[in-house]
This record gives C-alpha cells, sequence and structure tokens, in this order.
C-alpha cells in the first residue's frame, strides 16, 4: 500500500472508531430533548401542564438517565473505539476497556492523593473550575474526553498484538491470551493516569492564566472566550474558560442589602427574580446563543452536502441530535461528528461563535440566550426593554446562515466526510428477495480462505480480502444493498443501518456454514 494511501486508510479507521462509540447518541438525544421540555421550568409559565409533579419527575428521570451518558463519554469512547479496533473478540476487548479504564482513573486519583493534590469540592460548584472532575465515583484529573479516547486506541492496538500470546509452561498458560492482554493493557492503562497528573495541569494552568487577560481586553477578549468555549470542548478545558466568569467576582457582582452575588449567572438570576435591568456581565452568558441557535445551520450544512440518496437517512440521525443541542444545550453528540474528522470546520466553527458573542454586545443584547424553549419563555417574561429579544432572534438568523454558508463551502472545497456524504457506487437491484444471500457474498469475495478481517462502522460492512484478483466485482456490485467500495484491499459494502447484522451473519458463514452458494 502507497504511503498516500495508508495515511488515508488511517484517517478513516480513525474517524470510523470515533463515530462508532456515538451510534446510540441518536436515540439519547431525543429522549434528552423531551426530558428538557417536560422538566423546563421556564416553558411551564406558558404551559401550566409542564407543572404538574408527576410530568416534571418523569421529565427529570428522562434527562438525567440520559444526560449521565453525555457526562461519561469518555468511558463510551474508550470501550467504544477499543471494540471497534479489536479484530476478534471484540467483547473480550470492550471488557478490557472497560476495566483498564478504571485503572487509569484510579491511578490518576491515586497520584493526586499521594502528592496531596486532591482538589476541595465546593459546596456549590462542585469540583468545577479546579482542574479535577468525579468520573465513575473516582476523583481525578479532568481531561473530557481525552483521556478515553487515548486510551481506546492504546488498548485496541495493544489488544491486537498481544491477544494470540501463548505461554508454553503449563502454569503461565492462564496468563495467555486475552489475560496477557489485560495485563499489558492494564499497565499502559496506569501509566498514562500517572502522567496524566504531571502533564495535563500545566495546559490547565495556562488556560486558566488566559481568563484575566480576558476580562481586561474588551470585546476582544469576549471573542476569545467564546473561541475557546467551543474549542477546547474535547480536551475539558472549557470549562476552566468559562467557569470562573459565570461563578466568580470575575464575571461581576451585585450587592443586595447584605446579600452578595458574585458571578455572571448568579447575578442575572437574581436581576431576572427581581426585575431589574441586566448588567454587563450578562455577556459571560453567551455561550449558550451557538448551542441554541448555530447548531442549525450546521446540521442544514450536513445535509444539504450530504449526497442526495443519502439526505433523508442523514436527517433522520442528526435532527434528534440538534434537538439535543437547541432544547438542552448539549451539544457534545454533534460536535464529535467532526471536531476530529476536520480541524478546519472545527477552527470555522469557534471562530463563528466567537464573533457572534461580540456582535450580542455590540447590538447591546442583554437576554437569555440557552435552551430554545427555555430562554424564549425567559425573554417574553423579562420583556423588550431589559432583554432586546427582536434584535437577538435577528442575530439567531442571521447565525444560522452564516454557519449553514461556511459549512458548505468548507465541505465541498475540502471533500470533508460529514455524515452522508461516504463514497458509494449505486449498486443494482438485488436478485433474491427476502433473506440477503450471504453464501454468495463470500463467494464474490474470493471464499473463506480469502477473508483477512471483517468488520463494520454505522452503515458499512468492511472486509479486508488477502487477495483482490479473487473478487468477483460484477457480482458483489449486485450484491450490494445500497453502495460498493474499493479502497486497496478493503472492500466496504453499503448496508445502511444492517450493517451490524450483515457482519454478524458474515461471520457466523466463516465460522460454521459451508461454502457453497
Amino acid at each position: 500500500m502507497k504511503p498516500k494511501e495508508r495515511m488515508l486508510c488511517t484517517l478513516e479507521e480513525f474517524s470510523t472508531a470515533m463515530l462508532s462509540a456515538l451510534g446510540y447518541l441518536p436515540v439519547a438525544g431525543v429522549v434528552l430533548a423531551v426530558g428538557a421540555l417536560l422538566a423546563s421550568a421556564g416553558l411551564g409559565t406558558f404551559i401550566p401542564i409542564l407543572k404538574w409533579e408527576p410530568l416534571a419527575f418523569v421529565g427529570n428521570l428522562a434527562y438525567d438517565a440520559m444526560m449521565v451518558i453525555v457526562q461519561n463519554l469518555s468511558v463510551v469512547f474508550c470501550v467504544g473505539i477499543a471494540s471497534f479496533l479489536a479484530r476478534k473478540d471484540k467483547q473480550q476487548a470492550a471488557m478490557i476497556a472497560l476495566l483498564s479504564y478504571l485503572i487509569f482513573l484510579t491511578a490518576g486519583h491515586t497520584t493526586l492523593d499521594q502528592l496531596g493534590q486532591l482538589a476541595a469540592a465546593d459546596p456549590n460548584l462542585g469540583l468545577y473550575g479546579t482542574g479535577q472532575a468525579v468520573v465513575l465515583g473516582i476523583q481525578t484529573v479532568d481531561m473530557g474526553v481525552t483521556g478515553g479516547i487515548l486510551l481506546g486506541f492504546l488498548t485496541g492496538w495493544i489488544y491486537n498484538r498481544t491477544c494470540g500470546k501463548t505461554f508454553r509452561p503449563t502454569p503461565l498458560r492462564i496468563y495467555g491470551g486475552v489475560r496477557w492482554s489485560f495485563l499489558c493493557i492494564g499497565g499502559a492503562a496506569a501509566a498514562l493516569g500517572l502522567a496524566s497528573c504531571f502533564v495535563w495541569p500545566p495546559i490547565q494552568n495556562a488556560v486558566d492564566g488566559l481568563t484575566g487577560w480576558i476580562a481586561a481586553a474588551g470585546d476582544t477578549g469576549l471573542f476569545l472566550y467564546g473561541f475557546l468555549e467551543r474549542i477546547l470542548i474535547p480536551t475539558g478545558l472549557h470549562h476552566l474558560v468559562y467557569m470562573p466568569f459565570q461563578f466568580s467576582s470575575l464575571g461581576g457582582t451585585l450587592t443586595v442589602g447584605e446579600r452578595v452575588y458574585a458571578g455572571a449567572y448568579p447575578v442575572l438570576m437574581a436581576e431576572y427574580a427581581m426585575g431589574m435591568p441586566f448588567s454587563d456581565g450578562i455577556r459571560w452568558m453567551y455561550v449558550g446563543f451557538t448551542k441554541t441557535f448555530g447548531y442549525f445551520g450546521i446540521v442544514g450544512a450536513f445535509i444539504f452536502c450530504a449526497r442526495p440518496e443519502n439526505r433523508r437517512r442523514t436527517a433522520a440521525v442528526l435532527a434528534p441530535l440538534l434537538l439535543t443541542a437547541s432544547l438542552a444545550s448539549v451539544t457534545e453528540p454533534i460536535d464529535f461528528l467532526f471536531c476530529f474528522l476536520s480541524p478546519v470546520l472545527w477552527l470555522a466553527h469557534g471562530v463563528i461563535a466567537g464573533v457572534f458573542m461580540v456582535l450580542l454586545d455590540v447590538c447591546g443584547v442583554t437576554g437569555f440566550t440557552s435552551g430554545l424553549f427555555s430562554s424564549l419563555a425567559m425573554n417574553l417574561s423579562a420583556g423588550v426593554e431589559r432583554t432586546h429579544y427582536p434584535v437577538l432572534y435577528l442575530l439567531a438568523a442571521a447565525e444560522i446562515l452564516v454557519y449553514f454558508g461556511v459549512f458548505t463551502f468548507l465541505i465541498r472545497r475540502f471533500d470533508i466526510r460529514t455524515p452522508g456524504r461516504e463514497e458509494q457506487v449505486p449498486a443494482a437491484t438485488k436478485e433474491e428477495k427476502g433473506r440477503f444471500p450471504y453464501k454468495k457474498l463470500l463467494a464474490a469475495l474470493g471464499g473463506r480462505d480469502n477473508i483477512a478481517r471483517v468488520d463494520n462502522c454505522i452503515t458499512r460492512l468492511r472486509v479486508w480480502v488477502k487477495d483482490t484478483s479473487l473478487l468477483d466485482e460484477d457480482q458483489l456490485r449486485a450484491l450490494a444493498p445500497e453502495g460498493l467500495i474499493f479502497q486497496s484491499k478493503e472492500v466496504q459494502i453499503v448496508f445502511g443501518f444492517d450493517a451490524v447484522q450483515a457482519r454478524r451473519q458474515l461471520e457466523e458463514l466463516l465460522g460454521v456454514s459451508a461454502l457453497s452458494p
């Protein structure tokens, strides 16, 4: 394989492994968005039935049950990536990844504990802003999803190279195979957890040190605030950008009698409750603006740029994630679809978010921006004079158009493989009705002995063959349900959302069935 082809295959495997871990999020997004609506206090002002306690309970239950997945995406990535990369016994790789992730967390916790660096939780904010977090009940350095992604790829790489290890001496045979993989990966996870306590805090301190400059730099600082809050999401460092402004005196103070409110969020809520004009500190709450409105433009661009035959399916996958972002301000499910796939898109995303925060400030908007329905309800109740919400919604429309235009241009200019843009060759109509003819497919791939590896992504069955000259391309095109792609020795057969079942059927055929067509 040529170096360019090898690099492209590596990048595709990287992005596909990332996406495979997010396969459940569209369903989770629908439930989360519905829960956010049912539990919305602001919306309850206009829809009295939402104040009914049983309904509010159901909403909170649905929201919290799905939100725990978003809050633990690091372990989801770790397990999902490792199982995707494993070439055999994927369930063993997934179990090892989970165990190793616990080792990784514990190694970080123990190191911080021994060094006397465990942060004390604030009564109101917990560990936000300290650079540490509690993950699966273990307090350690907050690396966002970065730690889980690194460990997931490390687990997959080590597992494929160690799971076949055997030992000849009888007493040592029990430590061969996947047990040897666990020992190797567990050691690597402990080393990664230990290293995180020394490598990550200096990075956190550098980000934290920017906050003072941001506060004093006017609109330039406000732009950087919005830019970093988006661009640092995969690392978890964005907490260190917005938390000081929203929950400390850096974001403003308000004194009412003997009560002092510190931070943009407490001040905003106090001013709203008391009917007071909103102060300038509200600018630090604008981070909700892009979450609520901008993602309409992003998702619109993804759907528009998808291949015509894929647009309906792409819309069906992305619509629940868009609802999650706009209604509940949870954007990670969409963010991770393109932040690793295309740094160009991710950089443009941060720039647009920062620019519109500045525009909100320049235009004198002092309204609520987080959550489509809840912000609308609160803006209506606060009134035009206090919020200037007509301007807010005009800027919202402008941001949607800017995102749509910029993302559409970049996706097409650089041929970025966003959802729905995978290469496909139109397939011929299947010859057989009912059950898919997997035996014919296996024969067209050159037979059982020509199969080196079988895997799948969300929509494609991926088969690596030993000898491409044995492939029956005409038969493969006739059998491929939705398309066919050749990449060196890899054959990608597009099955849509039946790709997982196709892999299982082919693996079963390879393991126990006769090859006769």
